[in-house]
């Protein structure tokens, strides 16, 4: 059986994920980059930038959407219906807003918004304003390899749903704790979304995130999960 093509993908740190398309379009997910901690300053340019998904509206998540938008104008910016309004408002063209539940196409591929359980709020010049729902998107390329990122949640039963719905075989899931699930939660998370691998996110960045890699192999292991985990550590790609 042939393998279906993939994107490559480039861990930039904390939850920030560049997506190498197999066509060669470049997406970005959750666009904190210049000043993330975490992310190799060789990484903080692009040759191209196609389209950008940003999952919910906190600044580690979104901090340069306005000044890569602007610099690269991809040509696609999808996020919730109030953050895509709160970045149209800063300048930013083509944004194209949407809710949890809804689809739509963008380079071929097929982007679904789906729950997450987190808050979102936007800093706007140090002011917090509502940002919406947090969410976290599943894309399905054209020949269907389909991989989800979780954005910050909880874990949640639901996920289960996303596995009958969806089928994606790559998960990228936060295990920090704090703010998001542990290794322990992420394992069960796994387990619920039925995946082959995942990739750790949201971890390392700061001291409060203590859930590592090493722990979600362990957690796995224990409950007799079979999902290999990729630890990657910001620059590295899969």
């Amino acid at each position: 059986m042939n393998q279906q093509p993939r994107p490559t993908f480039t861990y930039l740190g904390h939850a920030t994920v560049r997506c190498d398309l197999p066509s060669g379009e470049v997406v970005l997910i959750d666009p904190w980059v210049m000043g993330n901690p975490r992310c190799p300053k060789s990484l903080h340019k692009f040759d191209r930038l196609d389209a950008i998904l940003i999952t919910h509206g906190h600044s580690d998540h979104m901090a340069d959407a306005i000044e890569i938008a602007k610099r690269y104008q991809p040509g696609k910016v999808i996020a919730g219906f109030e953050i895509c309004e709160w970045l149209s408002s800063k300048g930013v063209k083509n944004c194209s807003g949407m809710n949890p539940g809804g689809s739509q196409e963008v380079l071929g591929l097929q982007v679904s918004m789906v729950r997450a359980d987190h808050s979102s709020s936007i800093d706007d010049g140090g002011r917090l304003i509502y940002g919406g729902v947090a969410s976290g998107f599943i894309v399905r390329l054209r020949g269907g390899y389909t991989f989800y990122h979780a954005g910050d949640t909880a874990l949640f039963s639901d996920m289960q749903m996303l596995a009958e719905i969806y089928r994606p075989e790559l998960a990228f899931l936060p295990i920090g704790d704090h703010f998001t699930m542990d290794p322990q939660q992420a394992a069960r998370a796994c387990r619920f979304l039925e995946v082959r691998k995942v990739i750790p996110i949201h971890w390392g960045t700061f001291p409060l995130l203590t859930g590592t890699p090493p722990q979600l192999v362990k957690a796995l292991e224990d409950l007799g999960i079979k999902c290999e985990v990729i630890a990657l550590e910001p620059g590295e790609s899969y």
